[in-house]
């Protein structure tokens, strides 16, 4: 494709050239500015008479030859690219005993057989069917738990709520009775409604003891009077 389009330059350089020659100095204004352009443009180079066909061979026993030049692996790649011209002989290519043993242990080690690897693909999947398993036991266990969850959650809720009642009951009987006391409402955080709080748990609590051992001496009587109703009953004739 190169070569027409020179042709088809040098044909239209000689043309102007042609073309100036008749018209002489009264037409120079008239030549176009880019003709000179176009003659450099046609410039064919000649060629360097250098001799690339041949190849360069690093000596390898020579000190100065660098080390990425030196060694097994650029003789391989020397005997890849330029075959038995490299001078390399085949046969000390392959690898020596020692390094097939170091290659098959490496591939023992790190490149598994099929069957090994076979095995090892059985033993992920049934690791994986038990996890399954398992996981599917779990959930029947909990969906089975469900129900008794369930019941359990609403008593705690209804007990929570019964307890909001219970104290929001208990803090307005407290309000009434500081309001009863002092005469006007009081805040809960103030230091006298503390001390009434504090006072009427103690009062609360002497009721308490009290009640009990009331239940005490009623139990105590019931079973006094028990035994000797038992008592009269063998004694009688």
């Amino acid at each position: 494709m190169a070569a027409p389009m020179v042709r088809r330059f040098r044909g239209l350089s000689a043309a102007l050239n042609g073309l100036r020659s008749r018209v002489g100095a009264a037409g120079a204004g008239l030549w176009p500015r880019w003709a000179p352009r176009l003659s450099v443009a046609c410039y064919n180079a000649r060629r360097l008479g250098l001799d690339l066909s041949g190849f360069h061979l690093p000596d390898r026993e020579s000190a100065e030859t660098p080390e990425w030049q030196r060694g097994p692996r650029a003789e391989r790649k020397l005997y890849g690219r330029y075959g038995a011209a490299s001078g390399i002989p085949a046969a000390s290519l392959w690898p020596s005993p020692e390094q097939l043993q170091e290659m098959v242990r490496h591939q023992s080690e790190w490149e598994p057989s099929l069957q090994q690897m076979r095995s090892s693909l059985q033993a992920q999947e049934l690791e994986l069917q038990k996890k399954q398993q398992a996981r599917q036991k779990l959930i029947a266990a909990n969906m089975a738990k469900m129900p008794r969850m369930v019941a359990d959650w609403r008593r705690e809720k209804r007990e929570l709520k019964m307890k909001q009642r219970e104290e929001k009951a208990r803090r307005e009987l407290l309000l009434s009775e500081a309001r009863e006391r002092f005469g006007y409402s009081i805040d809960p955080r103030n230091a006298k409604f503390q001390e009434m709080v504090k006072e009427l748990e103690k009062e609360e609590k002497k009721k308490r003891k009290l009640m009990k051992r009331r239940q005490k001496e009623t139990v105590r009587s019931e079973a006094a009077a028990a035994v000797g109703s038992e008592a009269a009953t063998v004694t009688s004739p």
